[in-house]
Formats: C-alpha cells, structure tokens, sequence
C-alpha cells in the first residue's frame, strides 16, 4: 500500500474516532456503517463501532488517551484491511473521509460555553426559555379573563 493511502486511512480512523465522543455519532456511524458494508465486511465490525466508542465513554480521563489510542489504531487497521484487500478504494476511503470531515467540523463549531441560569425573584406567569440564540420566535400568551397582568 503505498503511503497515502496509509496516511489516508490513518486521518479517517483519526476522525471517526473523534466524532465517537461527540453528537454527531449518529450520522458518523451510519456513513461509516455504509462504507464497510459496501467493502464486504458483517455486520459485526459495524458493532464494532459500538464498543469503541463505549469504551471511550466508559474510560476515566487518565485513561482516555491511551483508550482513544487504542480505538484509532484498531480502526486504522480496518480501513487499511478494506484498502489492502481491495474491498475498498482509496477513491471510497477520500469520500468516507470527506464526509466525516464536514461532520467533524460541524460538531466542533457547534461546541459553546456552559451557560448556568438560575430564575428566582418570584412567579413566572409566562414561558423560560433558555437558549443561545433564538430567531423568529413568536409566543402567543392567554390570559384568561379576570387576571391581572403585571
């Protein structure tokens, strides 16, 4: 294999097993899944997905490092088995890593700051919304006959 291909599958284990600890695994996963079935492998290495990134929840963060190493190099291996055997072409490995590129991108500048709100002052007689930016938002309130608005 020659060495960008192996750079290649290098930087898309590296990306997938970001997106594992974000909130775009879902799609993360299922491009992946659609890439290792079109490369002939089972169901099971799909499941494999799965339990790396279970393992890396589960780890502590001292451990995480080493853990995140240990995921990558196993999906290294599996994109450089797909490359290798011939089940997938660097043509499908730049496509897959295109995508989780986008998604990886999406997820980082989608990241905020924690914001903690604490309402207190008495009653609230209408809606809370707590939100980092809301557009075209409309709130019709009824107040039924006989109350007193403040």
């Amino acid at each position: 294999m020659d060495s960008e291909l192996a750079s290649l599958a290098a930087s898309g284990a590296t990306t997938l097993v970001s997106l594992m600890v974000t909130d775009s695994w879902t799609h993360a996963r299922e491009l992946a899944g659609r890439f290792f079935s079109r490369a002939g492998a089972d169901a099971a290495t799909v499941a494999t997905l799965d339990c790396a990134r279970s393992r890396l929840l589960d780890v502590g963060a001292a451990d995480g490092t080493h853990t995140a190493d240990d995921v990558t190099a196993q999906w290294h291996a599996y994109f450089h088995h797909a490359l290798r055997a011939g089940s997938a072409t660097g043509d499908d490995l730049r496509d897959l890593l295109a995508s989780l590129q986008r998604l990886a991108n999406t997820a980082a500048g989608t990241r905020g700051t924690t914001v903690h709100n604490d309402i207190s002052g008495g009653t609230q007689h209408g809606p809370v919304i707590q939100s980092g930016r809301i557009t075209g938002l409309t709130l019709h309130i009824h107040h039924p006959a006989g109350t007193s608005q403040d």
